[in-house]
């Protein structure tokens, strides 16, 4: 695969737009994982690259939300445990799987989670002032996080959608806070598949860091946002984004 400056200029752009729509929401992966494709990558080969966007841009995410006191650190470890068995199973099964299991998970997920925030808006945007539950004291969020884990660590697209629910419809936990912890999961189980990804030799290392570039300046702008938006916004935008993510998901 031969890689040109347009090309190029093409991943860093759709990087940056991903970068503001996977730390604000999720699915930014839905504009990723086709331009890799379009470049002449397998699914499999386009899914583990585009990894190595999706880890810098969190790295960069939850540095800006730490920044503004935003990401409560001590909560970390509890929603990692689960996050992390899912996404190491999930990234197995991504290695091991046939490739035509990807579009009807991501789909059937996508669809499920604007049911979800149709039917009952509050599973992913609790009341103000909720106080916000321990994970070891609540075994439907422990579940939820595995199981985000694992459809994160297989196919990623649209994954901050399913931490969203576990961690602000279980948990308690608003959008700016929720997504913050969001992007700590998301690191931690995409470190486990690229290291996957990467023992089987599927990672093309130019565009992954050429969309990193991008992911990472998206990410910033969006904590910005973020911080200053009003919830109703936040929670629009999540709400157009998982239309738009089904929709992407059912044309490619």
């Amino acid at each position: 695969m031969t890689l040109t400056m347009e090309y190029g200029a093409i991943l860093v752009a759709l990087g940056f737009i991903a970068g503001i729509i996977n730390t604000l929401a999720g699915g930014g992966s839905n504009l990723t994982l086709p331009a890799l494709m379009v470049m002449g990558m397998p699914a499999d080969v386009a899914n583990a690259t585009n990894r190595v966007g999706v880890w810098l841009q969190c790295a960069s995410g939850m540095a800006g939300f730490k920044r503004h006191d935003k990401l409560d650190t001590q909560d970390i470890w509890p929603v990692l445990v689960p996050s992390l068995i899912g996404g190491l199973l999930g990234a197995l099964a991504a290695a091991w799987l046939p490739t035509s299991w990807v579009k009807p998970l991501l789909l059937g997920t996508l669809l499920t989670m604007t049911v979800v925030m149709l039917v009952k808006p509050a599973t992913l945007t609790p009341p103000p002032r909720t106080p916000i539950k321990k994970v070891k004291d609540t075994p439907s969020a422990w579940l939820g996080l595995c199981l985000a884990g694992f459809y994160g660590g297989f196919v990623q697209a649209g994954v901050g959608f399913v931490l969203l629910a576990a961690l602000c419809g279980t948990l308690n936990y608003d959008l700016v806070r929720g997504n913050a912890l969001k992007l700590a999961c998301t690191l931690a189980f995409t470190t486990l598949s690229l290291l996957v990804f990467i023992a089987d030799d599927l990672v093309h290392w130019l565009p992954g860091l050429l969309l990193a570039v991008g992911t990472m300046t998206g990410a910033r702008v969006a904590v910005k946002f973020a911080i200053s938006a009003n919830p109703k916004t936040l929670k629009l935008f999540l709400f157009v984004m998982t239309l738009v993510g089904c929709i992407a998901a059912y044309a490619f």
